[in-house]
Protein backbone atom coordinates (compact mmCIF):
# COMPACT_ATOMS: atom_id res chain seq x y z
CA UNK A 1 0.00 0.00 0.00
CA UNK A 2 1.52 3.13 -0.78
CA UNK A 3 1.32 6.13 2.04
CA UNK A 4 -1.14 8.45 1.99
CA UNK A 5 -0.16 12.19 1.54
CA UNK A 6 -0.82 14.12 4.84
CA UNK A 7 -3.80 16.84 4.54
CA UNK A 8 -4.92 19.82 6.48
CA UNK A 9 -3.55 21.56 9.70
CA UNK A 10 -0.81 19.82 11.44
CA UNK A 11 -0.96 17.00 9.26
CA UNK A 12 2.73 16.80 8.27
CA UNK A 13 5.00 19.01 6.61
CA UNK A 14 6.64 22.02 7.83
CA UNK A 15 4.42 25.65 9.01
CA UNK A 16 4.79 28.31 6.50
CA UNK A 17 7.60 30.53 6.84
CA UNK A 18 5.33 33.60 8.14
CA UNK A 19 4.12 31.54 11.11
CA UNK A 20 7.12 30.28 12.15
CA UNK A 21 9.35 33.70 11.84
CA UNK A 22 6.10 35.13 13.60
CA UNK A 23 5.79 32.76 16.84
CA UNK A 24 9.76 32.88 16.97
CA UNK A 25 9.52 37.01 17.31
CA UNK A 26 6.80 36.81 19.74
CA UNK A 27 9.25 34.39 21.84
CA UNK A 28 12.01 37.05 21.46
CA UNK A 29 9.73 40.16 22.49
CA UNK A 30 8.41 38.10 25.50
CA UNK A 31 12.22 36.87 26.87
CA UNK A 32 12.80 40.87 25.97
CA UNK A 33 10.14 41.82 28.62
CA UNK A 34 11.23 39.20 31.11
CA UNK A 35 15.13 40.41 30.79
CA UNK A 36 13.45 44.14 31.75
CA UNK A 37 11.42 43.12 34.61
CA UNK A 38 14.54 41.11 36.11
CA UNK A 39 16.26 44.69 35.58
CA UNK A 40 13.47 46.39 36.94
CA UNK A 41 13.23 44.45 40.25
CA UNK A 42 17.30 44.47 40.48
CA UNK A 43 17.09 48.25 40.55
CA UNK A 44 14.26 48.20 42.66
CA UNK A 45 16.31 46.20 45.26
CA UNK A 46 19.47 47.96 44.79
CA UNK A 47 17.85 51.52 44.98
CA UNK A 48 19.07 52.84 48.91
CA UNK A 49 22.20 51.23 48.03
CA UNK A 50 24.01 54.39 47.10
CA UNK A 51 27.22 53.37 49.65
CA UNK A 52 27.07 56.94 50.61
CA UNK A 53 26.89 58.34 47.56
CA UNK A 54 24.44 60.27 45.26
CA UNK A 55 20.75 58.87 45.07
CA UNK A 56 17.60 59.30 42.84
CA UNK A 57 16.85 62.92 43.87
CA UNK A 58 20.18 64.50 43.25
CA UNK A 59 21.30 62.96 40.12
CA UNK A 60 18.04 63.04 37.86
CA UNK A 61 16.78 65.77 35.84
CA UNK A 62 13.28 65.73 34.85
CA UNK A 63 13.65 68.45 31.83
CA UNK A 64 15.97 65.84 30.02
CA UNK A 65 13.93 62.89 30.65
CA UNK A 66 10.77 64.55 30.16
CA UNK A 67 12.38 65.58 26.54
CA UNK A 68 13.92 62.16 26.30
CA UNK A 69 10.33 60.32 26.78
CA UNK A 70 8.86 63.17 24.13
CA UNK A 71 11.20 62.04 21.33
CA UNK A 72 10.46 58.48 21.70
CA UNK A 73 5.96 58.94 22.19
CA UNK A 74 6.90 61.44 18.70
CA UNK A 75 9.10 58.55 17.10
CA UNK A 76 5.79 55.93 17.70
CA UNK A 77 3.54 58.10 16.14
CA UNK A 78 5.74 58.41 13.11
CA UNK A 79 5.98 54.69 13.49
CA UNK A 80 2.27 54.25 13.34
CA UNK A 81 2.31 57.04 10.22
CA UNK A 82 4.59 54.43 8.34
CA UNK A 83 1.72 51.13 9.11
CA UNK A 84 -0.46 53.74 7.91
CA UNK A 85 1.46 54.13 4.40
CA UNK A 86 2.37 50.16 4.41
CA UNK A 87 -1.18 49.21 4.22
CA UNK A 88 -1.76 52.01 1.94
CA UNK A 89 1.24 50.78 -0.15
CA UNK A 90 2.55 54.08 -0.38
CA UNK A 91 6.01 54.43 -0.59
CA UNK A 92 6.29 58.66 0.25
CA UNK A 93 4.48 58.36 3.89
CA UNK A 94 6.10 55.27 4.73
CA UNK A 95 9.45 56.08 4.12
CA UNK A 96 8.59 59.64 5.15
CA UNK A 97 7.29 57.87 8.74
CA UNK A 98 10.50 55.99 9.02
CA UNK A 99 12.32 58.90 8.30
CA UNK A 100 10.43 61.25 11.02
CA UNK A 101 10.74 57.68 13.46
CA UNK A 102 14.62 57.32 12.89
CA UNK A 103 15.21 60.82 13.50
CA UNK A 104 13.32 61.16 17.12
CA UNK A 105 15.05 57.94 18.14
CA UNK A 106 18.33 59.46 16.98
CA UNK A 107 17.40 62.51 19.38
CA UNK A 108 16.55 59.97 22.33
CA UNK A 109 20.10 58.69 22.10
CA UNK A 110 21.93 61.59 21.77
CA UNK A 111 20.21 62.50 25.21
CA UNK A 112 20.64 59.88 26.58
CA UNK A 113 24.40 59.90 25.86
CA UNK A 114 24.66 63.17 26.98
CA UNK A 115 22.99 62.16 29.91
CA UNK A 116 25.16 59.76 30.64
CA UNK A 117 28.07 61.57 30.20
CA UNK A 118 27.13 64.33 31.89
CA UNK A 119 26.88 61.88 35.48
CA UNK A 120 30.68 60.12 34.52
CA UNK A 121 31.86 63.07 34.50
CA UNK A 122 30.88 64.11 37.80
CA UNK A 123 31.88 60.80 39.39
CA UNK A 124 28.38 59.47 39.20
CA UNK A 125 29.35 56.58 37.16
CA UNK A 126 27.76 52.40 37.27
CA UNK A 127 30.81 51.43 39.73
CA UNK A 128 30.11 54.40 42.11
CA UNK A 129 27.21 52.31 44.03
CA UNK A 130 24.90 49.47 43.34
CA UNK A 131 22.45 51.88 42.33
CA UNK A 132 24.27 53.64 39.87
CA UNK A 133 24.85 50.24 38.46
CA UNK A 134 21.17 49.19 38.46
CA UNK A 135 20.36 52.15 37.11
CA UNK A 136 22.98 52.58 34.39
CA UNK A 137 22.54 48.96 33.55
CA UNK A 138 18.74 49.11 33.14
CA UNK A 139 18.31 52.80 31.19
CA UNK A 140 21.49 51.36 29.18
CA UNK A 141 20.17 48.36 28.13
CA UNK A 142 17.31 50.52 26.91
CA UNK A 143 19.33 52.71 24.76
CA UNK A 144 21.24 49.67 23.19
CA UNK A 145 17.83 48.22 21.73
CA UNK A 146 17.06 51.71 20.52
CA UNK A 147 20.29 51.90 18.89
CA UNK A 148 19.63 48.28 17.04
CA UNK A 149 16.25 49.01 16.33
CA UNK A 150 16.99 52.34 14.71
CA UNK A 151 19.57 49.91 12.71
CA UNK A 152 16.49 48.14 11.81
CA UNK A 153 14.30 50.62 10.77
CA UNK A 154 17.30 51.48 8.57
CA UNK A 155 17.45 48.08 6.71
CA UNK A 156 13.72 48.20 6.03
CA UNK A 157 13.87 51.79 4.61
CA UNK A 158 16.65 50.42 2.29
CA UNK A 159 14.65 47.25 1.95
CA UNK A 160 11.48 49.38 1.46
CA UNK A 161 13.10 51.31 -1.19
CA UNK A 162 14.71 48.55 -3.42
CA UNK A 163 12.19 45.34 -3.23
CA UNK A 164 8.57 47.48 -2.52
CA UNK A 165 5.87 45.95 -0.80
CA UNK A 166 6.22 42.25 -0.89
CA UNK A 167 4.70 40.16 1.78
CA UNK A 168 8.28 39.12 3.50
CA UNK A 169 8.64 42.37 3.40
CA UNK A 170 5.54 43.79 4.95
CA UNK A 171 5.87 41.45 7.34
CA UNK A 172 9.29 42.23 8.94
CA UNK A 173 8.02 45.32 9.27
CA UNK A 174 5.13 44.29 11.40
CA UNK A 175 8.04 42.80 13.69
CA UNK A 176 9.66 45.62 13.66
CA UNK A 177 6.90 47.63 14.40
CA UNK A 178 6.11 45.83 17.47
CA UNK A 179 9.46 45.88 18.72
CA UNK A 180 9.68 49.75 18.17
CA UNK A 181 5.88 50.37 19.99
CA UNK A 182 7.07 47.78 22.94
CA UNK A 183 10.61 49.81 23.44
CA UNK A 184 8.18 52.67 24.31
CA UNK A 185 5.85 51.01 26.65
CA UNK A 186 9.50 50.07 28.46
CA UNK A 187 10.68 53.74 28.57
CA UNK A 188 7.27 54.99 29.91
CA UNK A 189 7.89 52.47 32.60
CA UNK A 190 11.47 53.77 33.24
CA UNK A 191 10.25 57.32 32.88
CA UNK A 192 7.99 56.60 36.05
CA UNK A 193 9.69 54.27 38.03
CA UNK A 194 13.51 55.62 37.83
CA UNK A 195 12.95 58.96 37.08
CA UNK A 196 9.29 60.52 38.90
CA UNK A 197 9.37 57.87 41.67
CA UNK A 198 12.87 58.50 42.26
CA UNK A 199 12.73 62.46 42.57
CA UNK A 200 10.51 61.82 45.38
CA UNK A 201 12.16 59.69 47.67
Amino acid sequence: MGSAEAVGHGAGGPAPQRIVVGYGFWIFLLSDIVMFSAFFATYGVLLPETAGGPGPRDIFDLTTAGWETAFLLASSFACTIATLGVEQRSQRWTQIGLLVAGLFGVGFLALEFREFADLIEKGYGPERSAFLTSFFTLVGCHGAHVSLGLLWLGTMMAQFYAKGFRETIVHRFLCFSLFWHALDIIWVAIFTVVYLMGVRL
